[in-house]
Order: C-alpha cells, then structure tokens, then sequence
C-alpha cells in the first residue's frame, strides 16, 4: 500500500467519523458521541503523521491536548474545567507552533492585529460574566489564549498571503468562533442549534490548521 493510499484511507475515515459525531450532536445521541468524538483527533493525527516527514510536535501536542479536551467535554456538568484546561494547553501550544512562523513586528502592529480578536472576546465576556461566578478568570485566561492565537495566525498572513497561511487563519478563526459559541452556550443562552454549530466549526478549524501544516512541512 503506497502512502497516498494510507493518505487517503485515513482522510476518508476522518471525514466518516466527522460525520457520525455531528449527526450524534444532532440528534443527541450520547452513546454514539462517547464513541466517535474521541476518534476525531486521534484519526486526524494518524492523517498527519502519515502525510509528513518530520512531525511538528507543537501541533501534535495540540492535538494531543484537544483530544483530552473532547473527552472531558463529554461530560461538562463535571468535567468541564478539565476540558477547558486542556483545550488551553492546546491553544499555548498553537501559538508555540505559530511563532516559529513569524518575523519581528512592532508593539503598534501587534496590537492593531489583535484589536478584533480582543473585541470579539470582550464582547462575549459582556454577554456572559453575570452568570461566571468562579468561572470568571478561568475564562478571563482562556480568553487571553484564544486572542493571541488568533493575532499570531493573522500576523503570519499579513507578512506572507500563502495558501497555507490562509487555511491556517481561517482555521484559527473557526475555532475561536467555535469556542465563542461554547461560552454562549454554557454561560448565557443554551441552545440546541449552537452544538451543532460548535461540533461542526471545531471539526472543520482543526482540519485546515493541519492541512496548513501538512503543506508547510511537506
């Protein structure tokens, strides 16, 4: 079996599992998502391993950790803390893997680029820091993390408009706004239509960050 063949197994087993978790959001159906969402990552990672040479280890420690992050989160009435610990220990190191990308740019620039992502948290922190309590500096952190991801990938655009870098920041992008919804969800107005949203945007962001790296590294 030739590698594009593994290749190609492996993506088309990771886009089956995709959608078996999602229909098993959709349709509640927890059995099934206890099953299939701790094989997202675990099948992404075999996709990345087999696509590369030399395996990034600040992207397979993210995955890693947002393997965690999904099981934990299978249970948030209990867990949740825990899911959200190691979805920021994901986030720290995408942000490790991303500043290997980037040149030196100045403090003006920085916080320019990071504006709309600070608005962005803000804005959900405004909706949602009544009903926190304890909660408040636990996400007041994560927070931080998410919106220096996100200003990292859109700096490494802004210096070098490559596919790579575009499937990277819209990668970036997806999961900040999947995370944002997370933070509604739990915090301010649940809703049914926002797991699904949730689910699917985080599947999605996690596939174009290792698809941008795949390239990178080939």
């Amino acid at each position: 079996m030739t590698k594009q063949t593994k290749i190609t197994i492996a993506s088309i087993v990771f886009l089956l599992v995709a959608i078996i978790d999602v229909y098993a959001v959709i349709t509640q159906n927890k059995s099934l998502e206890i099953i299939f969402k701790p094989l997202l990552m675990t099948v992404l990672v075999i996709v990345y391993l087999l696509s590369v040479k030399k395996p990034n280890f600040w992207l397979v420690s993210a995955l890693f950790f947002s393997f965690w992050g999904d099981v934990f989160l299978l249970d948030k009435v209990n867990y949740f803390v825990f899911g959200l610990a190691s979805f920021l220990i994901a986030h720290i190191m995408y942000i490790k893997m991303t500043t290997k990308f980037l040149k030196k740019e100045s403090i003006v620039k920085i916080l320019k680029t990071a504006i709309v992502f600070v608005a962005l948290f803000s804005g959900v922190l405004f909706l949602i820091k009544d009903n926190l309590g304890e909660m408040l500096v636990p996400v007041i952190v994560y927070g931080i993390a998410i919106s220096t991801f996100g200003t990292c990938v859109l700096l490494s655009y802004q210096q070098e408009r490559t596919t790579e870098n575009t499937w990277l920041l819209l990668g970036a992008v997806l999961f900040i706004v999947s995370d944002s919804l997370i933070a509604l969800n739990n915090f301010y107005s649940p809703k049914p239509l926002f797991d699904i949203a949730i689910i699917t945007l985080y599947i999605v962001s996690q596939y174009l960050i290792v698809k941008a790296m795949i390239v990178k590294e080939v």
